[in-house]
């Protein structure tokens, strides 16, 4: 049975997002934002989705890889007459003029490698989720693409009328694609793009350089430090989930989701992932987000919000789209923004404690501490008792869940650490009643007789979240009820190629075909922490066969073939290799280069 991967590569500059495959077309680029209409979608829908593809004119094969240490991706084409040549392309992303050059630009360089490669160059841009074909206007260097929000121009030292025509042509030289969006390119072509290259590489080098990443694993750790960068919507701060939608989470399972928005559900997951590497504005940039949700949220938290706080997020089917491989609906817009998620509480709580405890952080210069302790608590106090959709956000069904409960717990220790750290008593003893609130209601989720703790009260269900009751030491690493709890859980709900399920029991479509590539990697983190670390390395090392060819990891994985399934790249899953990695890196003690 032939493994389904994701043929393509990620660039971005934490302004926009694109995919390249292997193919060399441009399957997917959103503008002028993440959560914008497609330019390029041929990942839904190849007809009407666009296309912006440099191939040749015979069969070919083709090689995809990473500038090291970059996001800058190379995809290198041999025809059948051993003509060869390479694709640059990339975002650029640079510091200059006291702030970081990140353009709605794509910029792709062409040059041959061996003998004369023939090529044709087709660039068609659409809008409005390919309900717009773009008028093109033909320019003495460039061609204009109008119809559209803003003007798209492509830029170019390629024989106009070759492109225009999409004419073959034989290349001899580096040739240059600069597409932009908006403002156009008025520089020098040739030299402005090596510019930009020569800058760009260097950006992504210095930002590894100066990341402080563990021996174990590096390389992976590394693609999935840049993976995460670029998910990060510069302007506000916020890291989406990722820049795809409706990419099924198995072939005709209907569960197709809009994942370009930022679920404050994993704020503490994030956080620690880039504290962990040491990229402290990354993680001021997201908690300043968050902090703008917080202040502007009176009543009680959404799920998830828009990269610009949006909290309206309307989810619409787009019956026109064929959908990726033929799988329907195509979704924009998330309908869980209306759920209830108790759990995201305590998250921002915890992703708020390094300013009380990281000294890179003045505290005692913060004057809203008290406003900010007490206003979170009493989201805490007003939804302690409540049920709610889970993690897992489900659409029909409501439970005074464990995780939920679980994060509550968290948010009020964490609260009351903060409290004591300003020596503010009343605020100490509310957290600490919360606190004991919340561990109440966790301790009706267990099953003695199993000695394992269920995915909610009165329930017989397992639930790979409550694998966060150990990382999190609700429950004591060292104790006998983490190390049972830890073997119920792999008993059900791990597949014997060490792949993880959610859970098994049915949801509001039915029962999940495919496994959850975040809680495997949780499942590792837990072995670690409870001492197995043999076992740990062993699944950790087991996991990372489940990437593509540039080491990036989808959202689901079929259990029986290792398909890849689900958004991708998933921002989730790297951050969950992340913090895996960091996790045994520390049990054995490895060295941390800065």
């Amino acid at each position: 049975m032939d493994r389904h991967t994701y043929d393509t590569g990620i660039i971005g500059n934490c302004a926009f997002l694109a995919h390249i495959n292997k193919n060399t077309n441009v399957d997917w680029l959103c503008w002028p934002r993440f959560d914008s209409t497609f330019i390029f979608g041929g990942l839904l829908d190849q007809k009407k989705g666009g296309a912006f593809s440099i191939l040749p004119t015979s069969d070919y094969t083709s090689h995809q890889y990473y500038l090291e240490n970059t996001n800058v991706l190379i995809t290198e084409i041999t025809a059948q007459n051993s003509s060869k040549y390479r694709i640059t392309d990339f975002a650029p992303r640079f510091f200059e003029h006291q702030r970081y050059y990140k353009s709605l630009m794509l910029i792709r360089k062409v040059e041959p490698l061996n003998g004369s490669p023939q090529i044709v160059v087709k660039c068609e841009p659409v809008s409005d989720y390919g309900n717009i074909k773009l008028d093109v206007n033909r320019g003495s260097n460039h061609i204009q693409f109008l119809g559209g929000e803003e003007n798209i121009r492509l830029t170019t030292n390629i024989p106009i009328s070759y492109v225009f025509d999409e004419q073959p042509f034989v290349i001899s030289e580096a040739k240059y694609l600069v597409m932009t969006y908006g403002e156009p390119l008025e520089a020098p072509l040739i030299s402005t793009a090596e510019r930009f290259l020569r800058e760009t590489t260097q950006y992504w080098r210095t930002w590894i350089k100066h990341s402080s990443i563990a021996t174990y694993y590096q390389p992976f750790v590394i693609r999935s430090a840049l993976a995460l960068k670029i998910h990060q919507f510069e302007d506000t701060g916020a890291i989406i989930a990722a820049s795809t939608t409706s990419l099924p989470e198995s072939p005709g399972s209907g569960r197709n989701w809009d994942y370009r928005y930022c679920w404050l559900r994993d704020t503490y997951y994030v956080l620690t992932s880039l504290n962990h590497i040491g990229h402290f504005e990354e993680m001021e940039k997201y908690f300043n987000y968050v902090t703008d949700i917080s202040f502007n949220e009176t009543e009680r938290y959404q799920p998830l919000y828009g990269i610009t706080g949006k909290k309206q997020l309307t989810e619409q089917i787009l019956t026109d789209l064929e959908g990726y491989m033929g799988n329907q609906p195509v979704r924009i817009g998330n309908q869980a923004y209306e759920h209830i998620q108790n759990d995201i509480y305590g998250q921002v709580m915890i992703s708020v404690l390094p300013l009380y405890t990281d000294h890179r952080f003045i505290f005692s210069e913060r004057k809203d501490s008290v406003k900010w302790i007490e206003f979170l608590l009493k989201k805490i106090e007003h939804t302690i008792d409540e049920k709610d959709a889970g993690i897992w956000e489900f659409r029909n069904m409501a439970n005074v869940h464990c995780y939920s409960n679980l994060f509550q717990w968290a948010g009020a220790s964490a609260a009351e650490k903060m409290a004591r750290t300003i020596d503010n008593k009343e605020l100490t003893d509310k957290a600490i009643a919360l606190k004991n609130r919340a561990a109440e209601h966790i301790e009706s989720c267990y099953d003695p007789v199993r000695k394992v703790y269920t995915n909610s009260a009165g329930s017989a269900n397992l639930d790979a979240s409550t694998l966060q009751l150990i990382m999190m030491n609700y429950l004591d690493p060292a104790s006998d009820r983490a190390k049972d709890h830890l073997i119920a859980l792999e008993k059900e709900l791990k597949t014997p190629n060490g792949l993880f399920y959610r859970y098994l029991y049915k949801d509001d479509f039915g029962r999940p075909k495919t496994t959850f590539l975040i809680c495997a990697f949780w499942y590792v983190e837990a072995l670690a922490s409870v001492g197995r670390l043999d076992d740990a390395m062993r699944e950790f090392e087991n996991l990372l066969q489940y990437s593509n060819h540039l080491l990036l990891f989808s959202e689901d994985v079929d259990e029986n073939d290792g398909s890849q399934w689900g958004n991708f790249p998933q921002a989730y899953s790297h951050v969950g290799l992340m913090n895996a990695a960091y996790r045994i890196a520390m049990k054995l003690d490895r060295p941390i280069f800065l």
